[in-house]
C-alpha cells in the first residue's frame, strides 16, 4: 500500500490547476501536492493518478512519489480563503499527496527531453487516453535537468461514464487517440518500437499490484460491478483490451 501520512499544514493554494490543488506539509515532515477527493471530477481522478503514476515508474517514466494523506478538519476549520476552505471540507479523510518537487519549472522544450523517454511519454498517455499533455498544458518538469511526467488525472476517461454505462473494453480498444498537439509529438516515429518494447511489462499482474495502492475507499462501483475487486479487474480488462488493439490508437508520425 501507499505510505499514509496526515496533513498537518495547508501552505498554500495551486490555482493555476483546474482542480485547485494545494501544497500541503505533512506529518512524515516531507512537503505534497494534494490533489483533493472534494475537487471536480472527485475520486476517479485520484484513482487515475495512482494507476498511471504507477504504469509510469513501471515503464521507466520519472513520475513523483505519492502517498494516501488524512486531512483532519481542523486543517479545514481555520483557512482564510473561503473557495479554499470549501474544498478542504469536502475533503476530510483521505486524499492524495503527490511529492512536491522544489525547484523544478515547467518543461517548455529547451531542454529535449532523450528519444526513448519522450516515446514513452507519448506511448503511456495513448495507452491511457490522456488528452491533457500539450503545448499549453505539458505536465511535465524539470528538475535536475530531469524531465518528471505529473497530473495524470486526465486520463482513463471511460471511468466517469460507468455509473450511466457499463465498461466497454471494446469501445476503449478502439477509440483513437488524437496526439496533434501532444508535447512528445516529435517521437511518435519511435512509437512502433517503443509498443514493442513496453508493453510486455503491462499486465494485469502489473495493473492489479498498482491497484493494490488504491484504498478501497476510492474506488467506485461501475454497472455491473459493486465490489472494489471487481472494478479493480474491469480497469485492467480495459486496459489490456487496448493494449491488445495498438493499430486502432497508436499515434503515427507527423507527415
Amino acid at each position: 500500500m501507499l505510505p499514509h501520512v496526515q496533513a498537518t499544514r495547508f501552505v498554500v493554494p495551486l490555482k493555476e490547476g483546474g482542480s485547485l490543488p494545494g501544497v500541503v506539509e505533512a506529518s512524515d515532515d516531507g512537503t505534497y501536492v494534494m490533489k483533493f477527493r472534494g475537487a471536480g471530477q472527485g475520486l476517479k481522478v485520484l484513482v487515475a493518478e495512482v494507476l498511471v503514476g504507477g504504469l509510469a515508474r513501471r515503464l521507466g517514466i520519472r513520475t513523483p512519489d505519492l502517498v494516501v494523506m488524512d486531512l483532519p478538519e481542523s486543517i479545514a476549520k481555520y483557512e482564510a480563503d473561503e473557495e479554499v476552505q470549501d474544498l478542504l471540507t469536502a475533503s476530510l479523510g483521505t486524499n492524495l499527496g503527490v511529492d512536491f518537487l522544489p525547484g523544478a519549472f515547467d518543461y517548455n522544450g529547451s531542454r529535449p527531453a532523450p528519444e526513448d523517454e519522450g516515446a514513452a511519454i507519448l506511448w503511456l498517455d495513448a495507452l491511457t487516453a490522456n488528452i491533457d499533455r500539450t503545448w499549453r498544458n505539458p505536465n511535465l518538469l524539470v528538475w535536475h535537468r530531469t524531465t518528471w511526467a505529473i497530473d495524470h488525472g486526465a486520463s482513463l476517461y471511460f471511468h466517469h461514464s460507468w455509473p450511466s454505462k457499463a465498461p466497454s473494453p471494446e469501445r476503449f480498444a478502439a477509440q483513437r487517440f488524437d496526439a496533434s498537439d501532444h508535447v512528445m509529438l516529435e517521437h511518435a516515429v519511435a512509437l512502433p518500437a517503443t509498443h514493442e518494447r513496453l508493453s510486455p511489462l503491462v499486465t494485469r499482474e502489473a495493473i492489479a499490484e498498482i491497484l493494490a495502492d488504491v484504498p478501497d475507499e476510492w474506488i467506485e462501483p461501475a454497472v455491473g460491478h459493486a465490489t472494489p475487486a471487481e472494478v479493480r479487474a474491469v480497469y485492467a480488462d480495459m486496459l489490456l483490451a487496448r493494449l491488445a488493439t495498438p493499430e486502432a490508437w497508436l499515434p503515427e508520425a507527423p507527415r
